[in-house]
């Protein structure tokens, strides 16, 4: 009697089976790992930027390069132009920064264009375009601190905190 193992035709079909769907599998895995480029904002070439030195009118900036993507909160006498380029590898990840930039038109009281800067990632802090939230100087305290810091000392912060819970007390 012989101790080798005989292999029937199903053990043959269902081990080809696993190593195709093996390979399947391993083919479809490598394939998610694709780097998408995101272009967001506005994207300017130096033809169109050539267009308006200084010296030009609001309109003829306007004609050239568009609509801004903001203006200058208070007066309006800025023109800025924003492009970003995030990356990420794969559709389910969150989108890396890559590229920034910011094009500012400078206008004088004559609507005159008196300065252009193009402000990059190097040039300053990255800020979120998508949540529009600015930060603000202030600090962030818990509410424990609030309680604490209530009234001058502890006790008389937790006394107003809980004469404020019971206003008829």
């Amino acid at each position: 009697m012989s101790l080798t193992k005989r292999y029937f035709k199903s053990d043959r079909t269902f081990i080809s089976s696993a190593a195709i769907a093996l390979v399947i599998g391993t083919a479809g895995l490598t394939s998610c790992k694709t780097t998408e480029v995101m272009n967001n904002g506005y994207i300017f070439d130096q033809q169109s930027l050539n267009l308006v030195p200084v010296g030009s009118s609001r309109e003829q900036v306007l004609l050239s390069l568009g609509t801004p993507s903001t203006t200058a909160t208070f007066d309006g006498e800025v023109f800025y132009y924003i492009s970003q380029k995030r990356t990420r590898a794969a559709a389910f990840m969150k989108p890396k920064l890559v590229d920034q930039n910011i094009l500012a038109i400078y206008f004088d009281k004559d609507g005159i264009v008196k300065q252009e800067a193009n402000y990059t990632l190097k040039d300053g802090r990255v800020f979120d375009m998508i949540s529009r939230t600015t930060p603000t100087g202030g600090r962030d305290i818990t509410f424990l601190q609030q309680i604490l810091q209530g009234g001058g000392n502890g006790i008389n912060g937790a006394r107003n905190f809980l004469n404020n819970l019971n206003p008829g007390q």
